[in-house]
């Protein structure tokens, strides 16, 4: 400090009872502190002060005036915003003095005439004053209401949830969802909130209400939960919970109402096909004295099978949902690092770029399959048969699920016969056996193992896949190898998909005229066998 600067420290503000250097230290910060005696009384305001209020008298003319008076000069001084919308200049004022009130510490923001925003926090000093720290908040502002916006717009129900799992912000929708303004959520816990609308019969709960919300919240407090969730009036919802980087935790509830009622109408119809055709297989003895009550059968039948298909129609339109929700990510990171490109750090960038890549991936992936199974199903699907070898295949896609198996804390281990050989096209095998360990990679809890095999069988390759994760239910078995059909493993950490994989295995390793074979004891086990070369 130079001898000047510090002789002119050490005139201003002496009543302060601070060294020069730290009066020095105070003025070159980007806040404005100001402090004030027990009758509210400016006894000191460093330089950022008139920075932020240029109007007003420089900081040294200040001294001894009242906090009621530097809000009155404020006033006069143009620096406020729309004085007249909160009540005027007196209401004002005695909402600000409020601040220096016991339990009333809050931060509050003032607008000012030019479009600033500022920020002010005050706290009790020991000998009876109070100290202010004023900030320019305009940037952080702006940004939040951007977000708030966004949040607002989308047709999803969103909450976010703070580290101790008290509501911090939610859009209307979640708003409506729980029957409550989104001013009586804010504060409130999950779980609280949770119980209040299974309180009110908002969710259309089958069984046990305590059992139904423990399963509610084990979802909520996974690292990435998923599940559906019905209300009393019929709508059903795919609720998504994440955890978020500063602790806390993300909820977006999806209308899915369609997709589930038309899963609903196409178990109905199975249902009811299955027993026509159990009555029938029960009257072939009596065909010849009810040859006329078998007419009509047939006939109800064939129509029972129209709208068997009718509903698989309908159920295939559903998969626009499956579509939009990676659609949805890629327009709505994009759009927001368009809005706003110079507001976001390089690794928020990167970050946002990785969603999107990762959303057009899946539904670059969910396509695919959809037109690899038309075109089985069409008989247009082409193999390019050749000797491929079993075990280096079986490497292969090992290798390339490695580092998320490594990232999961699961073991991959392989056990394979020499040279086996399998006759098959190399891209669908590659792509069947893939799948598989995917699937098992995905389902298996951290620290579980995944175990490939291939032997040799009379005239076949046996290729074996298994996991010690969660089983599915023996009656489930079949059920998930038809398209569209999706069956929980007992996880909450993963999204389901549309359903797809399972079935185009099946039919990839058919065409090639094997076969796939699933158990579960203890975790599931797929088993595909084809043909040797």
């Amino acid at each position: 400090m130079g001898l000047a600067q510090k002789a002119q420290a050490e005139t201003q503000f002496a009543d302060v009872g601070l060294e020069p250097d730290v009066l020095m230290a105070l003025d070159v910060l980007r806040s404005a502190i100001t402090v004030f005696d027990s009758r509210e009384r400016l006894t000191y305001a460093n330089q950022h002060f008139n920075y932020l209020f240029r109007g007003m008298p420089h900081r040294e003319a200040l001294i001894g005036h009242s906090y009621e008076d530097l809000v009155r000069l404020e006033y006069s001084a143009g620096e406020l915003s729309d004085i007249e919308a909160l009540g005027g200049i007196d209401a004002f004022v005695a909402s600000r003095r409020e601040q220096l009130q016991a339990g009333m510490y809050a931060p509050r923001d003032v607008r000012l005439a030019d479009g600033r925003i500022v920020e002010i926090k005050t706290r009790r000093t020991p000998d009876g004053g109070w100290i202010a720290l004023w900030s320019d908040a305009t940037a952080a502002r702006h940004l939040l209401w951007r977000f708030e916006d966004t949040v607002e717009l989308s047709a999803d129900a969103f909450a976010f949830w703070d580290s101790h799992d008290r509501l911090i912000h939610c859009n209307e929708d979640f708003a409506k969802f729980n029957g409550q303004s989104a001013k009586a959520l804010q504060g409130q816990t999950f779980e609280t909130v949770l119980r209040a609308s299974a309180a009110r019969s908002r969710y259309a709960i089958d069984g046990h209400v305590e059992s139904w919300i423990e399963r509610r919240l084990d979802a909520h407090h996974s690292p990435a939960g998923a599940l559906t969730i019905v209300t009393s009036s019929g709508t059903a919802y795919l609720v998504r919970d994440r955890a978020t980087r500063d602790g806390g935790r993300a909820s977006v509830y999806t209308d899915i109402t369609d997709h589930h009622r038309v899963e609903s109408a196409l178990g109905e119809q199975s249902q009811a096909l299955d027993h026509a055709r159990k009555a029938l297989e029960r009257s072939k003895d009596k065909a010849k004295r009810q040859s006329n009550y078998l007419a009509d059968l047939t006939r109800r039948l064939d129509a029972a099978e129209t709208e068997a298909d009718t509903a698989k129609t309908a159920f295939l339109r559903t998969m626009s949902h499956e579509l939009k929700t990676p659609l949805n990510a890629i327009i709505g990171f994009s759009d927001l690092l368009k809005s706003a490109p110079d507001h976001f750090k390089p690794e928020q960038i990167g970050e946002y770029a990785g969603l999107i890549h990762l959303a057009g991936h899946n539904l670059l992936r969910l396509i695919n399959q959809i037109l690899d199974l038309t075109k089985i199903a069409a008989g247009r699907y082409v193999l390019k048969r050749a000797p491929v070898p079993a075990g280096a295949t079986l490497w292969a896609v090992s290798d390339t699920h490695a580092a998320r198996a490594e990232q999961r804390g699961i073991a991959v281990t392989i056990d394979s016969e020499q040279d086996l050989m399998i006759d098959a096209d190399e891209s669908a095998l590659t792509a069947m056996i893939s799948y598989l360990v995917e699937n098992a990679v995905s389902f298996t809890q951290k620290g579980g193992e995944v175990r490939l095999a291939a032997e040799r069988g009379d005239g076949i390759i046996r290729l074996t896949i298994s996991d010690n994760g969660p089983g599915v239910p023996e009656k489930d078995l079949a059920r998930i190898l038809e398209p569209f059909e999706q069956v929980g493993r007992g996880t909450s950490d993963h999204a389901h998909g549309a359903g797809l994989g399972l079935p185009l295995v099946k039919a990839l390793v058919e065409l090639h005229g094997g076969s796939l074979t699933l158990s579960s004891d203890g975790g599931l086990t797929a088993v595909l066998e084809l043909p040797s070369a």
